[in-house]
């Protein structure tokens, strides 16, 4: 889709543009990184002639979604108008976008996805939804760890007890190795409904 908004952050580090269709893509600037010099260091440097930053692909996510003013009749589309950065705080960007009427607050930040690479449990013996079959298990069980010591005659006929008692409980340990970190972008806030006419520029103090 067609640019229609652009925003470098404070830094420089950051770029996030915003199209028609309603979403926001975020870049990280990647040249300022090589040997750890800081980048105010870096720009006192001579640059040779041709040499222009590079920025990779960071993110993106869906802004704004097309809309119906119903009491005004009035179509209101999805493009990004304008977007601001705002300051950052503990590792997470956090910045405004808005179309013809709403202005969104977000917050884009890297949130830790386990995966689970283990568990306990034998597949050969696995029925069901995932309990294990096995001769020592009764077939009905009460629930919560009913004692087989007390008659439960009022839970009716289909609730029985092996002559051995119940079998020790067994429970699934899951083993968790790898912690993949992926950028997550949440609204936090929706400032909608403030504005008769379009909104064509935002800034925060």
């Amino acid at each position: 889709d067609i640019i229609s908004a652009i925003e470098f952050d404070k830094t420089g580090d950051h770029l996030a543009t915003g199209d028609r269709g309603g979403r926001v893509v975020l870049f990280e600037r990647t040249d300022t990184k090589d040997h750890g010099v800081p980048r105010r260091d870096l720009e006192r440097m001579e640059y040779p002639i041709g040499r222009h930053p590079e920025f990779r692909y960071k993110t993106e996510f869906q802004s704004h979604e097309p809309e119906f003013d119903y009491l005004k009749s009035l179509e209101i589309e999805e493009k990004i108008n304008k977007i601001r950065w705002c300051q950052t705080a503990n590792g997470a960007l956090f910045l405004l976008s808005t179309n013809d009427k709403t202005i969104k607050f977000w917050k884009v930040q890297e949130k830790k996805v386990k995966k689970i690479s283990d568990m306990n449990l034998d597949p050969s013996k696995a029925v069901g939804n995932g309990s294990i079959a096995s001769s020592s298990t009764p077939k009905h069980c009460l629930a919560n760890g009913g004692s087989p010591d007390r008659s439960y005659n009022y839970l009716g006929n289909d609730f029985s007890f092996p002559p051995g008692g119940l079998p020790s409980l067994r429970l699934p340990v899951v083993v968790v190795t790898s912690q993949e970190t992926n950028l997550v972008a949440r609204c936090r806030r929706v400032y909608a409904h403030a504005h008769d006419y379009h909104i064509n520029s935002v800034s925060n103090n």
